[in-house]
């Protein structure tokens, strides 16, 4: 019996600590008012648990600023350029940088799509190739080059050929109809006829992760000495007007959630012979996957400057600048690095307990204001004060 007493008066006790009285199920009253609470703070409790589990379940992005030790690698620049004034037989496109390394009128991993006026596909096809009338031409021919013959050129049997050994003497044709080869292929006819095609060029440069450039310019590039020179002797009698419009411009692998500074940026040229100049800040990027995938990719920042060249000063050296597109970039020294995390599950439970709480005590203290409220209303007229 002394253990029973001790032990009731122990559990006794304890019954000062409850922070939750009850009431007696026969001075419970249920209202109207009371179950419209009730049901609404359960559906906001609903909707904030399946915004907190959304949360939850998304990923967690951490940014962290290193040295970059990745300068062996190199860098892939993916371009997507629409020229709307000019067709792809006029452009070139060429990359360099500090470290002296050029390439000159780049072909490969780039794709020239000829449009229309109005932006549908033409063809992939090189203006001049004609596969009907090169099949009537003796295959052993050996056509002149019209002066430009090297010890390594001595045959030119197409005007493509002729203008490249031009171009290696440091020459300039400054008219194509002159020149027989162009003349059976029909180049300047054709060159009429192109005249209002646009331009989407696509493609993909490797070049050093150092300092440099790359840039698309009317005109056939070569190398000269130690001067990188464009042909545009040909094409001084048509208009060159450099409007443009960057679809995509990123430098490396893209990673989710990367905005490029130059995507869906407009070029209109007011002039002709505009050199448009875009100077890029390249910060690489390392983005680390939760599944242990890396990618590196880079971001970028940029400013741009408009000026127009007259070609014919430019001639003789006395200004200086080309037509063209031109995007010269420079590469920080530091890296940002990104890493994926899963979020905690003890800030998530933390959540839920908080959405729950509150929501059950601001319903509560809602309740209780409102019957209340209606038990004063209801005495009120139960003593004739309210008319």
């Amino acid at each position: 019996r002394v253990a029973i007493t001790a032990g009731g008066s122990f559990f006794g006790g304890l019954k000062r600590f409850d922070a939750y009285p009850k009431t007696m199920e026969d001075f419970r009253i249920k209202t109207f008012g009371g179950a419209a609470i009730t049901i609404i703070s359960g559906a906001i409790m609903a909707v904030l648990f399946i915004a907190e589990l959304q949360f939850f379940l998304s990923t967690s992005i951490k940014e962290s600023l290193l040295i970059d030790t990745t300068r062996s690698d190199l860098l892939d620049i993916n371009l997507d350029i629409t020229f709307q004034r000019l067709p792809c037989e006029y452009l070139s496109v060429d990359a360099m940088d500090v470290s002296g390394e050029q390439q000159v009128d780049v072909n490969h991993d780039i794709t020239k799509i000829r449009l229309h006026e109005n932006g549908t596909t033409i063809s992939l096809e090189k203006v001049g190739d004609d596969p009907d009338n090169e099949t009537k031409l003796d295959p052993n021919r050996c056509e002149s080059c019209y002066g430009a013959e090297t010890e390594k050129i001595k045959c030119c049997n197409t005007c493509e050929e002729v203008r490249a050994a031009y171009r290696a003497k440091g020459w300039g044709l400054e008219s194509l109809g002159a020149i027989e080869q162009c003349k059976r292929e029909g180049i300047a006819s054709k060159i009429e006829t192109i005249k209002n095609e646009q331009c989407k060029i696509v493609g993909n440069i490797k070049v050093s992760k150092v300092s440099g450039n790359f840039h698309i310019s009317p005109g056939k590039s070569f190398q000269q000495n130690t001067a990188h020179v464009h042909d545009l002797k040909f094409l001084h009698q048509f208009p060159l007007n450099l409007t443009h419009t960057i679809n995509s411009l990123t430098f490396g692998d893209f990673v989710p959630g990367q905005v490029n500074a130059l995507d869906g940026h407009v070029f209109t040229a007011n002039d002709l012979n505009v050199m448009r100049q875009y100077y890029v800040q390249i910060v690489p990027m390392r983005y680390l996957k939760m599944n242990g995938g890396i990618v590196l990719s880079n971001q970028y920042s940029v400013t741009y400057h408009s000026k127009s060249i007259n070609l014919a000063k430019a001639a003789r050296g006395e200004e200086s600048g080309l037509p063209g597109m031109f995007v010269t970039y420079e590469i920080s020294p530091l890296m940002v690095e990104v890493s994926e995390q899963q979020r905690s599950f003890t800030h998530f439970l933390t959540g839920v307990c908080a959405i729950v709480g509150g929501v059950f005590t601001v319903a509560g203290i809602l309740d209780s204001f409102l019957y209340r409220s209606y038990r004063a209303f209801q005495k009120k007229l139960e003593l004739g004060k309210v008319s």
